[in-house]
């Protein structure tokens, strides 16, 4: 191999892009489709999670609803923080040609999702039964 070669699982981030090493415009745009999908989940969790706290006073009682809304806020900004981490890996890994990232924020962001659900329906089944 020449001293200018890499090979082929080598980061070639500090090389100039050209017409071989350019990843597809189509690519990347998708990429970045992604992204803004992750943003977008992201603000709908915040709002809930404000609109829980605020909106809705006669859901279950004020400790249940600031801990679920505030779960939810915590959640999205994590969101936001995985989407962009996620956006960078995958732009990375176009340029290089290296492998794509796995779904680990996926598992961790339904995961926290379903406990979320879990929270609020035992919430739910608490106020009828006390109603």
């Amino acid at each position: 191999m020449r001293p200018d070669e890499h090979a082929p699982d080598e980061p070639v981030d500090d090389e100039p892009l050209t017409e071989t090493t350019r990843p597809d415009e189509r690519f990347t745009l998708a990429s970045e489709r992604t992204f803004l999908a992750w943003i977008r989940t992201s603000l709908g969790l915040m709002v809930a999670g404000i609109a829980l706290i605020h909106v809705v006073p006669e859901f279950a009682n004020e400790t249940i609803r600031s801990l679920i809304g505030g779960l939810l806020v915590v959640l999205a900004g994590t969101a936001a923080a995985a989407g962009l981490s996620r956006w960078h890996v995958v732009e990375r890994a176009l340029r290089t040609g290296s492998d794509m990232p796995g779904s680990k924020h996926l598992v961790a962001l339904t995961t926290v999702v379903v406990l979320v659900s879990a929270i609020a329906v035992i919430a739910i089944i608490a106020d009828a039964l006390s109603a």
